[in-house]
Parts: structure tokens; C-alpha cells; sequence
């Protein structure tokens, strides 16, 4: 009976304790901390080599910093020095080295020549890759076979250290990018303009080849390969501070990629400490653990559940910015000017499979920010305070801050060019009859209604590769209507009919949807990056009724990101969902995916649609020097009508853009080109706590009532123990 009442009390404090639904941890709100999330799954890649997904860009443009970056509040963006003193223009050489004046026709550059002058005294956050004893020896870079241990984490070395930054650990991260061991999205890029990165690419392969002789291909462990040993002529360090950069002819774009975390400094001693034996095995490697010299430094990783970034304590504090547009001054966006960043001690991200539960815990004030990375988070929430007017008084009462603005992205599906059924084609015939029905797929693929249905998804249907915003972008005029797709009537831009579509079809060999030869129905497999939640599945439902309309088969093959990353690197995939947020705000920056040589599954590039045309590829070769003007529009509009043609894919849409942020976050500008955005943010910690406490205020009644019936259990429960007893008492006398 004691175990009875006992499990009874226990049940009664388990009711209570059930109503506070708080995620975080006691006194979490009042510490000054960020609370985010991010979609799907841990990061694959932090190296900044490799990095190159949007759901990575939290964590290495908080720990990394490239020479520059673009001013947080300024707009049009605007490039500044960020680990750089100051934004340089390049020094023309022609042919003999001689100098050229700045305004000297690109036809007569051989050579850019960027000095850029690196900040004194910049140090990186503290790793045992830096630890030295008492004799100047690293502590850690031969450790014998079995010291490693069971460590997972650099902080389980009992020694950190650190060191300056110097312009030679930017010339070891541009060396780098000719690695063999890891994914290199933009060594083909880089290779085509940084001087002898291609040769110094075809060396590494060979000297690395020779370090790993007679070792097993697959085994984890490989020695390291030291960048140290063999020099680049396009990328050098003449001085300490000075990183000295040579690029082929008149590359405008450069200054930006200087933006970008591929160009972020790499310190040798943190690859050599990562190439040592059995680091691999336990998670030990750039891509979980990065060392930079950033606000933030990751100390905690949980794979697919959460990631801690803390304040770098070697951080300089670098001054939040004085000036901005004319509406910052109004809004309090310069109330900071000058202080030292950054503002919040801790950034706790959460990996949330699911979106419903994210929004709802930002709705009752447990994530500071939906998803710190994103720029269509608010989308949601403004479209339903526009669907009810009680969610808008809610919504205004809680002071969410929904910032609506125009943005540089795109949406869009792609054909795997590489597929024998959809893609380019081994014969002229196959060529063409591909093309029909790419294009006969992308009239049935209705974008207006995808905006109507999804409204949280919402954009404005694109006629090519891009949005607004961009110079040479012919969005929403005449003249950059997609005539496969669309024409005009009566003065309006409307999709072409089905019947187009159908008769293209047939045109492509499925006449009704089926093989004019074996008879037998087209099945077309759709290869999607996330997994088929409830929100998603309603989407890939909308995709699969598209192609229905002309009778094709569409197969869901639904995985989670990294998955779908390794389906699009071997080629295994057919139609494919992507995006593109811009890195730059320059044509060449949206062209250059489609860009042969920039193949995803052959070069591991960003083409993912591994689409390759001679005549765009020449033309984007061009358009590569040439400034702002007439002679760039011309380029760019010839390269956007071959692709519309050769429809490798359906343009999609240029999404809206809204963030979305708790009252008590200040500073919120966010913008795609801005990935740097955490060391702004303040939080005021003593509002959250005020507000949370409002806002999941628990409903006691229900909790009574439980409680009342769970008494009364009891109370029956020991009144019918009594009676028994008593009986049997009685039964024992009368024996």
C-alpha cells in the first residue's frame, strides 16, 4: 500500500512538474546568450575550404574572417577591411610587367597585382594546435600512437595557445584551395584567375600521391600535407602583415571573393595538429572543430542536436559601425556606434528537424532568432497576422520585428545535365529531343500558383538566372521575358498553355507521357535535400500534380542534406531542388552556375546541374572583365537567352525577404550578403526573462482537475485496501 500512495505522490509532482514547457535550461534567458536554430542537420563541412551550404554559414562567418566583408548597415552594400586594413584597388601589369594606369583597357592587362595590408596584432582563438612548452616545442604535433585517447574535443587538451595572424596563413588558405583531400567547391574558379593556382594544383596531386603510397586509399588517417613546402607564385607574403595576391588579366569580381570564408586564413599548425593519427576517427578535423580568429569559437558539438559557440577571449573587439542609411538613425540602429563587438557572450544553436516546433518555440520566446542564417523566416509570421487579425494583435503585442526587404536570391529546379534521359545528350538527336522535353517541363511547372499556394514561400516568378538588384538583370521587363516558358497578351506576361507543353512532349519522343518506341510511361525521379515532413510533403505533393499535367511520373527520393550532397557529387541524381543566396552582388556571381568548367559532379564545383554550354562558357569568360556598362548587359543578355533555350532549369523564383526577430533583440539588419551578422546583435537578456514568463504563463486548471482525480484514485485505492483488510481479519477470528 506504501508503494502505492508513494508511486501516487510521485505521479502527482511528475503532473505539476510537466507544466513548465521551457526547452532551455534554468536560468538560461537571463544569461547573455542567442538562442537560434538550423534546419535539418549538423553541418557537414566547417572547413572554409569546403564550406559552402547556406545551414553552415552560422558558424564559420561568426568564426572565420577573410580580409573583408561587407558594413553591416550601409546599402548598397558596400566592401570594408575586415581582417585587411582597408579595401585595395589592384596594380595592371601588361604583358612585360610594366605598370598600366588604372582606366587601361582590359585587352591590355596581364596581370592585377592586390597587395592587401592584414590588421597587426589580430590573434586566434586559443587550440592545443598552438600549445608550446617551456622549449618551444609543440606539445601536441607528434602524439604517439594511443595519447589521443578517447578526446573528441579540442577543449579536452589540457594546453591551449596562440599566435598572430600573418599574411602567410592567408597564402597557406589560397594554397590550400588545390588540396585533394577535401571537397573544393571554388578551386575551379580560383584556378582560372589566382597566377599558377592550376599547375600548383596538378603539383599537390602528384606530391600527394607520393605521401600516400602503398597506404590504404580508404583509411582515415593521412599524412599531412604541408602547403609550406611548395610555393605559389600568385600568392605570397612579402612582409608580415603584407599578403600579396597576382591575378590573371582585369578581374573586377576578386574584391569579393575576398569577402568570402574560402579566402578565411588557415593556420598550418592547425592542419598539421588535425593529420596526426586516429583525429579523424574521433571527429577531429577542421570541419567540426575550425580554428579561426573571429568574435566566436565553437566549444560545443552535438551531432544533429545543438552547436555552442562562446566568445573568442582573444578577440580585438572590433568597433560596431558609426553610420548606416538615413532610417538607421531613426530606428536606433546606430545607438551602438563605436562600442566593441561583439555584444552577446554565447550562441547556442538547435538543430530542429521540423519547422512547426521551431516556430512555435520562437512564438513563446525560446529562440531569439527562428534561424540566424535566413532571410525568409518572417515571411511566415507576416503572412499570418495578414490571414487573421487576432494573430496580428498577438503578434504586434509581442513586438516580433518582421523586417520585409528586397534580396539578391534565387529559387529554382534543376536538370542533371550528366542524366542520359533528362541531360545533355550523347548524339544530336538525343541533344535536341532532351531539350523539348526540359522545356516542356519547365511551361508545366506553374511558379505563379506555387506563390499562390505557398504563400510563406512566396516570390516573384523568374525568366532566368537573375533577380532584381543584380546589374545586366532583365527581371520584370519586357525584354527579359523567357519565351519558352511565357509570352505576352494583351500586354501581360502568362505562362504558355499545357498544349505547348504536351506537343513539345511528343516532339521529345513521349507522346502522352510515354515512350514513343517501348510503349512504356516516362518516370522522371525528383532527388529533394530534406526529409518528407508534413510541410515539405505538401509542397513535393504540388511537384509531382506539375509534372502529372503531362502525364510524366514523378518519383519523390526525399534524404537529408548530407545525403543529397553526396547524390549530386557522384551525379546520381536526375531532377533536383536548389537555391542560390548571392555571395556578391555582381552578375558573374549567379552565371557562373551554370558555368562549365564549375561542374558539381567533374569539378565539384557550384554547377550543380553540371550544365556546359561552349558558347556560354566563352561568353562568361569574357564577361569576367568587363566593368559595369553597355558591353557587360550585351553578355549577360545573349548568356541568359542560351539558357532559357537550353532550359537546364526551371528558373523557380526570386523569393521574398523578411526576417525575424524578439523585441529584445537589437541591431536586426539582416541581409543575405551579411553572414557576420551575430557580433552585432545585443540582447537584453532581463526582457526576454520578463517576457517569457508572460507569455507560457502554465494553465493551472487542468493540472487541478488531474490532480483532484488522481487524489481521488487514491483515496479508493486505500479505502478498498481497508476493507479487504478488514475482512480478512474477520476471517481469521472465525477459524
Amino acid at each position: 500500500m506504501r508503494a502505492l500512495v508513494g508511486a501516487g505522490l510521485i505521479a502527482l509532482a511528475s503532473l505539476f512538474a510537466g507544466c513548465n514547457n521551457n526547452p532551455l535550461p534554468d536560468g538560461a534567458a537571463a544569461t547573455n546568450t542567442i538562442y537560434t536554430a538550423v534546419s535539418g542537420s549538423s553541418p557537414r563541412h566547417l572547413d572554409p575550404t569546403a564550406s559552402y551550404w547556406s545551414n553552415e554559414t552560422p558558424y564559420t562567418y561568426q568564426i572565420y574572417e577573410p580580409p573583408y566583408g561587407y558594413h553591416y548597415l550601409k546599402r548598397p552594400f558596400v566592401l570594408v577591411g575586415k581582417a585587411a586594413v582597408d579595401v585595395v584597388q589592384p596594380r595592371y601589369l601588361d604583358k612585360n610587367g610594366q605598370p598600366l594606369p588604372a582606366d587601361a583597357p582590359a585587352a591590355a592587362i596581364a596581370e592585377s597585382v592586390y597587395d592587401v595590408h592584414i590588421k597587426p596584432g589580430i590573434r586566434y582563438q586559443p587550440h592545443p594546435a598552438f600549445a608550446i612548452d617551456a622549449r618551444g616545442h609543440y606539445r601536441y604535433h607528434a602524439l604517439k600512437p594511443g595519447e589521443l585517447g578517447d578526446r573528441r574535443s579540442p577543449w579536452q587538451f589540457e594546453h591551449q595557445g596562440t599566435r598572430e595572424l600573418v599574411a602567410e596563413d592567408y597564402v597557406y588558405a589560397l594554397k590550400r584551395q588545390a588540396t585533394t583531400r577535401i571537397t573544393t567547391p571554388i578551386y575551379g574558379i580560383f584556378s582560372e584567375h589566382v597566377l599558377g593556382l592550376k599547375e600548383y594544383g596538378a603539383l599537390i596531386k602528384d606530391e600527394d600521391a607520393k605521401l600516400r603510397a602503398g597506404l590504404d586509399p580508404a583509411a582515415l588517417d593521412k599524412p599531412f600535407l604541408d602547403f609550406r613546402q611548395w610555393p605559389l607564385i600568385g600568392a605570397t607574403a612579402p612582409e608580415k602583415h603584407l599578403l600579396r595576391i597576382r591575378i590573371k588579366g582585369k578581374y573586377p569580381q576578386w574584391s569579393y571573393w575576398m569577402s568570402l570564408t574560402f579566402m578565411a586564413p588557415v593556420p598550418w599548425e592547425a592542419d598539421a595538429f588535425y593529420a596526426q593519427p586516429g583525429m579523424a576517427a574521433n571527429g577531429l578535423s577542421l570541419d567540426t572543430w575550425p580554428v579561426g580568429t573571429g568574435p566566436y569559437m565553437m566549444v560545443e558539438s552535438v551531432q544533429d542536436t545543438r552547436h555552442v559557440m562562446k566568445r573568442n577571449p582573444n578577440y580585438r573587439g572590433e568597433p560596431y559601425p558609426c553610420e548606416g542609411v538615413e532610417a538607421d538613425k531613426t530606428n536606433g540602429m546606430l545607438a551602438d556606434c563605436g562600442k566593441p563587438t561583439p555584444f552577446v557572450d554565447t550562441i547556442v544553436a538547435v538543430i530542429e528537424k521540423e519547422g512547426v516546433p521551431l516556430r512555435a518555440k520562437f512564438r513563446q520566446g525560446y529562440y531569439d532568432v527562428p534561424r540566424i542564417e535566413r532571410t525568409d523566416d518572417g515571411l511566415e509570421f507576416l503572412v499570418e497576422m495578414d490571414d487573421s487579425e487576432d494573430v496580428r494583435r498577438d503578434y504586434t503585442a509581442r513586438g516580433f520585428q518582421l523586417p520585409k526587404f528586397a534580396d539578391v536570391t534565387s529559387w529554382y529546379l534543376g536538370f542533371n545535365m550528366l542524366d542520359p534521359v533528362i541531360g545533355q545528350g550523347d548524339t544530336p538527336e538525343r541533344q535536341a529531343n532532351n531539350r523539348k522535353l526540359r522545356q516542356a517541363i519547365s511551361i508545366a511547372i506553374d511558379w505563379e500558383e506555387y506563390s499562390r499556394i505557398f504563400p510563406k514561400s512566396a516570390g516573384e516568378t523568374a525568366m532566368g538566372p537573375l533577380p532584381d538588384g543584380i546589374f545586366g538583370s532583365r527581371h520584370g521587363q519586357a525584354q527579359g521575358i523567357n519565351v519558352v516558358t511565357h509570352h505576352l497578351d494583351d500586354g501581360k506576361v502568362v505562362r504558355r498553355p499545357i498544349a505547348d507543353a504536351r506537343k513539345l512532349l511528343a516532339e521529345a519522343g513521349y507522346p502522352g507521357g510515354r515512350d514513343a518506341v517501348t510503349g512504356r510511361p516516362l518516370v522522371l525521379n525528383y532527388d529533394f535535400y530534406n526529409q518528407p515532413t508534413p510541410e515539405v510533403k505538401s509542397q513535393l505533393d504540388w511537384m509531382v500534380k506539375q509534372f502529372a499535367k503531362i502525364d510524366v511520373q514523378l518519383e519523390i527520393r526525399a534524404t537529408d542534406n548530407n545525403q543529397f550532397q553526396d547524390k549530386v557529387r557522384k551525379g546520381k541524381h536526375q531532377i533536383f531542388w536548389s537555391g542560390w543566396l548571392a555571395d556578391y552582388p555582381d552578375a558573374e556571381n549567379f552565371l557562373f552556375l551554370l558555368y562549365g568548367p564549375n561542374a558539381k559532379s567533374t569539378s565539384d564545383g557550384e554547377n550543380t546541374a553540371n550544365y556546359a554550354n561552349p558558347e556560354y562558357d566563352a561568353l562568361f569568360a569574357q564577361l569576367k572583365g568587363v566593368d559595369d556598362g553597355p558591353e557587360k548587359q550585351a553578355l549577360i543578355d545573349r548568356m541568359t537567352a542560351i539558357v532559357q533555350q537550353d532550359a537546364p532549369w526551371s528558373f523557380g523564383y526570386f523569393p521574398y525577404s523578411s526576417g525575424a526577430f524578439q523585441a529584445w533583440v537589437h541591431n536586426a539588419k539582416p541581409a543575405v550578403l551579411v553572414r557576420d551578422m551575430a557580433r552585432y546583435i545585443r540582447i537584453d537578456a532581463a526582457e526576454r526573462v520578463r517576457r517569457q514568463a508572460e507569455w507560457n504563463r502554465p494553465v493551472w486548471w487542468p493540472m487541478g482537475l488531474g490532480a483532484a482525480g488522481l487524489i481521488a484514485i487514491v483515496w479508493l485505492a486505500l479505502r478498498s485496501f481497508r476493507r479487504r483488510e478488514q475482512l480478512d481479519a474477520r476471517g481469521v477470528v472465525l477459524s
